[in-house]
């Protein structure tokens, strides 16, 4: 599963992995897709304050570069 992977590869650049993780979990369950999720996942770093948002931006560079 992409999300798996992309928590994985995110891992040894986090500082916050269990709270991204939970985030991340919860988000991919609300959306109804994966560009819903996108969409969620973009909305939370606007609002997420350093050095969360960091994490944030990190976990979504790895889960792009999985695309396709």
């Amino acid at each position: 599963m992409k999300l798996e992977e992309a928590l994985f590869e995110a891992r040894p650049y986090v500082e916050y992995h269990e709270k991204l993780e939970n985030l991340v979990r919860r988000l991919w369950e609300e959306a109804a897709d994966e560009e819903s999720f996108l969409q969620l996942l973009r909305g939370e770093i606007e609002r997420a304050e350093e050095p969360f948002k960091t994490d944030l931006r990190i976990f979504l560079q790895k889960f792009e570069a999985l695309k396709g």
